[in-house]
């Protein structure tokens, strides 16, 4: 359902990749481009490498590291759902948004020879994909193996922080309405639902944490987007020149459509915490929570709202 807002920041993000203005589109005008261009079909470009990526992790997580916590907890603590699990979801993700920047055969012709004319080369970033197997192959065949994990490290810098901040932030506001209950209704006997209250400031934590951590998202775009023709020699080098080129504006184009697509699934990661807390009258540690949270970042429910 979140697809198409994922396409449209995926496409605001990676624009300077493609193209030599310096005049970036906005997100009305890059839906106005992707629906002109190629309709609804362009907005769910890689939508099955996006879902694949997430069955894969989910059912990575859930059958490999419960059967194995007890191991992976006294002899490999530093192992975890998110890191095993990104070995599957980050090459999907490289083909997920490389499909999603490409649109319609069309659309990615008309944009290839534009700017092979203004640079003056036939050379072009990689071909067209006409599927999530055909992209697979295509991206080893041209960069190997490590094509396909292109911006790896960028992905978990990006994830780790974002589960932190998010379980930080939805802690902080719980005491803060815990607090303001306390003082200005002291012998009121209204409750909210926890679940209610999870989904609410479970939505509120994402959203805010998703912004915050927008330029390590957009620097991760770019990683795995670039192809063969490399713009960016690693994360500090896309970090500078980005800075130096696009300024602070560029390390946050596509917050709002990142934030849009965080609020809801944010907002359904807590409630069921909340729902699971209560049904089984336990308290998770920060730390289990935070594990929880990176590991929903590939979880079925996320990926696939």
């Amino acid at each position: 359902m979140m697809h198409p807002i994922d396409t449209v920041k995926t496409r605001i993000q990676s624009q300077a990749i493609f193209t030599q203005s310096q005049k970036q589109k906005s997100i009305v005008q890059m839906v106005r481009a992707v629906w002109g261009a190629d309709g609804l079909r362009g907005f769910y470009r890689g939508v099955v490498p996006g879902v694949t990526g997430s069955l894969a992790t989910g059912a990575t997580y859930f059958g490999v590291i419960e059967s194995t916590k007890k191991w992976i907890e006294e002899k490999h603590p530093n192992l975890g759902g998110d890191t095993l699990g990104s070995f599957i979801y980050v090459p999907c993700e490289v083909i997920k948004q490389r499909m999603q920047v490409q649109g319609t055969r069309k659309y990615w012709n008309s944009v290839v020879l534009k700017d092979a004319a203004r640079s003056n080369s036939n050379a072009s970033m990689y071909g067209y994909y006409s599927g999530m197997f055909q992209a697979g192959c295509s991206i080893v065949k041209d960069q190997g193996p490590k094509g396909l994990y292109a911006g790896y490290w960028s992905t978990l810098v990006r994830d780790v922080p974002f589960a932190g901040l998010m379980v930080t932030f939805y802690e902080a506001l719980k005491e803060l309405t815990e607090y303001g209950k306390k003082k200005w209704f002291p012998n009121s006997s209204f409750h909210v639902n926890s679940s209610f209250e999870g989904l609410v400031l479970g939505g509120i934590a994402g959203g805010v944490s998703a912004y915050l951590t927008t330029p390590l998202d957009v620097i991760k775009t770019r990683l795995q987007v670039q192809g063969t023709i490399v713009r960016y020699n690693g994360w500090f080098d896309a970090f500078s020149r980005i800075w130096l080129i696009e300024g602070p504006k560029g390390l946050f184009r596509g917050s709002i459509p990142r934030v849009i697509w965080y609020v809801p699934a944010s907002a359904l990661t807590f409630m069921a915490v909340e729902f699971l807390r209560d049904r089984f009258n336990t308290t998770p540690t920060h730390k289990e929570l935070t594990s929880l949270s990176i590991e929903n970042k590939n979880s079925p429910l996320e990926q696939q709202s």
